[in-house]
C-alpha cells in the first residue's frame, strides 16, 4: 500500500462555518490527517478559498427543496449529500461525520466501491427533541443515519459510552466494526490567557468568581436545568452564558423567560448570544472559577477539553462519554444523573438535578485553591491523553487496515 492514499472527508460543518462539537472535531481531525494522506475535505456552505491546505469543496442545496417548510433542512441535506457523493470519485476511502454527510458517504461506497468510514457524534434515535425542530425532516435524518451507519465498514465513536450506545440502538451492526477513537484538543492553542479585554467588553468582572456555560440552546446541552440551577448559586459568582443559536422559536422563548427570572431573582448574569471567536472564548473559559456542563445527552463532550486545557475546573452531568473525559474529584465535579424518560432523556427529577448542579458549582467557587488544582491537573489530562496528532494516528491505522482488507 502506498505511503499516501487519497482520502474524501464529508462534514456539514468546516471552518470557518463551524457551531458545535462535530465541527471543531472535524476541524483538527482534518489538519492532523493532511500530514497522512492526500485528504480533501467536503462540506456544506459557502465557497472557501482555493489555497487551503487540505483542500476544501463546498456545497449548497437544490434551492428548490429550500421552502421554508421545517422538513426543508433534511431534504437540503440529502441533496449535499448527493453532491458530495458524485465529487468523491477520486478517493480510495470515504469518511462522513454526523448523519448530515453520512447518507453521501455511503453512495460513495456504493458508487465506488471504497470503504465507508463513520464517525458518529450523536445518534439520532437518542435526540427525539430534534423532531420539534425538523418535523418530518428528523424521520429523513433517522433514515440517512441509519443507512450510512448500517452499511458503513467500520463506524468511530468519540466515547466507550458512544459504542454502547450504536450498538443498543442499531443492533444488527456487528461489534467489530464499532471503534472507539476519542475527540482531542490543541492545547498549544487552548491555554490560559490572562488578560482581561475580552471580559472587560461584555461585562465579566475579573476579580469576581464567574461560573461559565458555553453552547448551542437546544435541549440536548440542559441550559433550562442550569438556569434553573442559578437562583441556588451563590450570588457573589458571575453566571456567564455563551449561547449558539436556538434550535426552535419555542425553546428560545423558553431560554428567554428562564434567564429574565434568574436576572430578577439574583442578578449577575452575563449572556453573551452567537458564536464567539475562539480567542475571546478562550479568555472567558481562563478566568472562570467553574466551567459547567449540564448536559442529557452528550456522546463526549468536547467543550469540557476546551475548559480543562485553559485550566478550569469542570462541573459536569455523569452522563454518555463526559466521564472519560472529566476525573471526578481530580479535574472537576461530575453530577449525578438519572434518566426519567427515555424518549426525552430528561432527568428523573428535575429538581434535584438542578439541586445538585449548584451544590457542585457552590463547593468550587467556595474553594477557589481546591478549583485552581483541579483546573491545573485537567490540563495535564487533556495534553496527556487527547492530543489530536495521536488520534488522528490512531484514524488513519483503521483506515489502512480497511484499505488492506479490499486488496485481500
Amino acid at each position: 500500500m502506498p505511503a499516501r492514499f487519497p482520502v474524501a472527508l464529508l462534514s456539514r460543518e468546516y471552518p470557518p462555518e463551524v457551531y458545535g462539537g462535530a465541527g471543531v472535531h472535524v476541524e483538527y481531525l482534518a489538519r492532523e490527517l493532511a500530514a497522512h494522506v492526500d485528504l480533501t475535505v467536503h462540506c456544506f456552505g459557502a465557497a472557501r478559498s482555493a489555497d487551503l491546505v487540505p483542500p476544501v469543496r463546498a456545497y449548497t442545496g437544490w434551492n428548490a427543496l429550500a421552502d421554508g417548510s421545517p422538513h426543508a433542512e433534511a431534504l437540503t441535506t440529502m441533496s449535499i449529500d448527493l453532491a458530495m457523493a458524485g465529487a468523491a470519485g477520486d478517493a480510495a476511502l470515504v469518511h462522513s461525520h454526523t448523519w448530515y454527510a453520512q447518507l453521501g458517504g455511503h453512495l460513495a461506497k456504493l458508487l465506488y466501491g471504497i470503504p465507508h468510514v463513520a464517525t458518529v457524534h450523536s445518534l439520532e434515535p437518542l435526540r427525539p427533541w430534534k423532531a420539534e425542530q425538523l418535523g418530518g425532516g428528523y424521520a429523513l435524518s433517522s433514515f440517512c443515519e441509519r443507512t450510512g451507519l448500517e452499511g458503513a465498514d467500520a463506524i468511530i465513536a468519540v466515547s466507550h459510552e458512544m459504542r454502547r450506545d450504536v450498538l443498543a440502538a442499531y443492533p444488527s451492526i456487528a461489534p467489530d466494526r464499532v471503534h472507539v477513537i476519542h475527540n482531542g484538543i490543541d492545547t498549544e492553542e487552548y491555554r490560559p490567557d490572562l488578560a482581561t479585554d475580552v471580559l472587560e467588553r461584555h461585562g465579566i468582572d475579573p476579580q469576581r468568581p464567574s461560573v461559565v456555560f458555553v453552547g448551542r440552546v437546544t435541549r440536548q446541552k440542559g441550559l433550562a436545568h442550569l438556569l434553573a440551577a442559578a437562583p441556588a448559586i451563590d450570588p457573589m459568582a458571575q453566571i456567564v452564558l455563551c449561547v449558539g443559536a436556538p434550535d426552535t422559536v419555542e425553546i428560545a422563548r423558553e431560554i428567554t423567560a428562564l434567564v429574565d427570572d434568574v436576572r430578577v431573582r439574583r442578578g449577575s448574569l452575563v449572556l453573551i448570544e452567537g458564536m464567539l471567536p475562539k480567542v475571546d472564548l478562550i479568555q472567558i473559559l481562563s478566568h472562570a472559577t467553574v466551567f459547567v456542563c449540564p448536559s442529557i445527552y452528550e456522546p463526549l463532550g468536547i467543550v469540557n477539553l476546551e475548559a480543562m486545557a485553559c485550566e478550569t475546573a469542570v462541573v459536569a452531568t455523569r452522563t454518555g462519554g463526559i466521564p472519560e473525559v472529566v476525573d471526578d474529584e481530580e479535574t472537576g465535579l461530575l453530577i449525578p444523573f438519572e434518566i426519567g424518560d427515555p424518549l426525552t432523556r430528561e432527568p428523573a427529577d428535575p429538581r434535584a438535578f438542578a439541586a445538585a448542579v449548584a451544590e457542585r458549582v457552590n463547593a468550587l467557587i467556595s474553594d477557589p485553591d481546591r478549583a485552581r488544582r483541579m483546573g491545573i491537573a485537567g490540563r495535564a489530562r487533556a495534553a496527556d491523553q487527547f492530543s489530536w496528532a495521536s488520534l488522528a494516528e490512531e484514524t488513519v491505522v483503521l483506515y489502512r487496515s480497511l484499505l488492506q482488507a479490499e486488496v485481500v
